[in-house]
């Protein structure tokens, strides 16, 4: 039911932006070990286990759609490769993927990578991370601009993050395919956002056909 309207809420935002609703796009991302492909077990390079992975991820959609900024926490991956005494939590790459055929529990390509290769956020390059000062992990910001993407850009992408088609992976020494992997979906407070644009876009076409219908059977 949440991917139906998701899905006619895509078709309809562009129209949406063009009223007097706030088109701003807010989404997020819980990040698990389970939603990779297939699922990941962390464990230490000697083979005993170590603690699960996990992390957010908030992302917004500027208002003219140029630019998407996020911000993510991630929890039990090395992010410098000094957090921890083992190597198989090291974090070696990060990325957004996205494709038509993307949904839980099938992969996608890459279309914007902010750590390791590929690095995309570079025009301008706005990433920043953070380590944690205790413990281990660290949060990390950029911005993908509409002149970035990894043989893509923004625009083209467009469909595929607001139907649902994306997802956030944080890729370790153990896991190259991905150790943590988020989908991205829209807040419900954007959902109810563009769902009230909608409405009021219904009620302005029922009310322009009810004015054609008038004046036509008034001059009949």
């Amino acid at each position: 039911m949440l991917q139906l309207l998701v899905t006619l809420l895509v078709t309809t935002i562009v129209l949406v932006s063009t009223t007097s609703v706030d088109a701003s796009i807010a989404l997020s991302a819980n990040l698990t070990n389970d939603q990779e492909v297939p699922p990941t077990v962390p464990t230490l390079s000697t083979g005993g286990p170590r603690p699960a992975s996990f992390g957010t991820a908030n992302f917004f959609i500027n208002d003219a759609m140029t630019s998407m900024t996020f911000t993510a926490t991630i929890f039990n991956i090395d992010v410098t490769g000094t957090q921890t005494a083992d190597t198989n939590d090291n974090l070696v790459a990060a990325h957004i993927h996205a494709g038509p055929a993307v949904m839980p529990g099938v992969n996608g390509p890459v279309v914007w990578g902010f750590f390791g290769s590929p690095f995309n956020d570079n025009s301008p390059n706005d990433f920043t991370f953070t380590p944690f000062a205790t413990g281990v992990g660290g949060t990390f910001s950029g911005k993908w601009d509409l002149a970035e993407g990894n043989n893509t850009t923004l625009t083209a992408q467009l469909p595929n993050i607001l139907g649902g088609h994306a997802y956030i992976n944080f890729h370790t020494t153990q896991f190259g395919g991905g150790e943590i992997r988020g989908a991205i979906v829209p807040e419900p407070s954007t959902i109810a956002l563009l769902g009230a644009g909608l409405v009021g876009l219904l009620g302005s076409g029922w009310r322009r056909l009810r004015t054609r219908a008038e004046a036509t059977a008034t001059t009949a």
